[in-house]
């Protein structure tokens, strides 16, 4: 083909409506409303919730699966009743394994993947915060008495909280060590930078 009658390339183009103008304000928002209304149209919520409620059966538990949230990014169900403490588990642990068997259930095809998050009331958060201000008076420990402190073995998830709470935090740095289900969080008290300069030091792990 003439090189003078190759169309133009569009990577990076800016597309125009037919009569010529840039999408507006309302195009973008009706079509992000498209895409929001084909995610909950796709039944991954409600088949995320009849997962979960079978599961649940099977494990002789009484407990109610409610959709919370239905939207393009995630699911949210929300598990009530009289054996939610037993469906949370040991720091969550039960309700992590639920969750994770049910976004393999809802995800295992890749196309349309949604993340399903499995709360009980607001279990979520409350978990959150308590390791945040856990993090926080540990860091504050490590700081006074200028020694790492080391955090027991926690999942992916907390441990991600921690690094966030602490992420701006002044004079520590924290670093997860160990593998599999021993890995854990430390929280590493850093010297301030001298005054004629040079990076700023590390205490040694004193184990």
């Amino acid at each position: 083909m003439d090189e003078r009658n190759k169309p133009p390339a569009m990577d990076g183009a800016l597309f125009f409506d037919e009569e010529g103008e840039p999408p507006g304000k309302e195009e973008i928002e009706e079509e992000s409303a498209t895409r929001e209304l084909a995610a909950q149209e796709d039944g991954k919520a409600d088949l995320a919730s009849e997962m979960l409620t079978e599961i649940l059966t099977h494990m002789e538990l009484a407990a109610e699966v409610v959709i919370r949230e239905d939207s393009e990014e995630r699911v949210v169900l929300n598990v009530q009743g009289e054996d939610v403490g037993r469906i949370i588990g040991k720091k969550g642990q039960t309700l992590d394994a639920l969750q994770f068997i049910i976004n393999k259930i809802v995800n295992r095809f890749p196309e349309g993947r949604r993340h399903v998050l499995l709360d009980c009331g607001d279990y979520r958060e409350r978990r959150e915060n308590g390791l945040a201000s856990m993090a926080r008076r540990e860091a504050r420990r490590a700081m006074q008495q200028s020694r790492i402190v080391t955090l027991e073995p926690m999942s992916p998830r907390d441990r991600r909280v921690i690094h966030l709470s602490l992420a701006k935090m002044p004079g520590i740095c924290t670093r997860s060590d160990g593998a599999g289900t021993d890995r854990r969080v430390r929280i590493i008290p850093v010297k301030r930078q001298p005054r004629s300069g040079g990076r700023p030091s590390r205490p040694r792990d004193d184990r």
